[in-house]
């Protein structure tokens, strides 16, 4: 079983920075792509940004130049530093990974999410 931890979520102003971070643990041989989603209450959950594990990404349009993911491969985490955020931004934040298992190749492990306010 693997465990997705998530941290940095919290309260913070329009146009201020946080960095989220998520640490996968547990019996794995490896993580393919981590990701950020994020979904608000009636909404679907949406991709936000994913880093695979050369480091190629791929960023939602309404992040692109504000939000950057990067990860650490010995840590088996993943970052997200959001920038310029705006009250549109105001959503829980999901972490997400594709696992190799020890028996199965691919699995698929969601966070418990972090929530994320923007407001004066």
């Amino acid at each position: 079983q693997v465990q997705l931890v998530e941290s940095g979520g919290g309260l913070v102003q329009p146009g201020g920075s946080l960095r989220l971070s998520c640490a996968a643990s547990g019996s794995m041989l490896g993580i393919y792509t981590m990701g950020w989603y994020r979904q608000a209450p009636g909404k679907q959950r949406e991709l936000v940004a994913s880093i695979t594990s050369g480091s190629s990404t791929n960023d939602a349009d309404s992040v692109k130049g504000r939000f950057t993911i990067s990860r650490d491969n010995a840590k088996n985490t993943v970052y997200l530093q959001m920038n310029s955020l705006n009250p549109e931004d105001t959503v829980a934040y999901y972490c997400n990974a594709e696992v190799r298992g020890l028996v199965s190749f691919l699995d698929d492990y969601w966070g418990q999410g972090t929530q994320v306010t923007v407001s004066s």
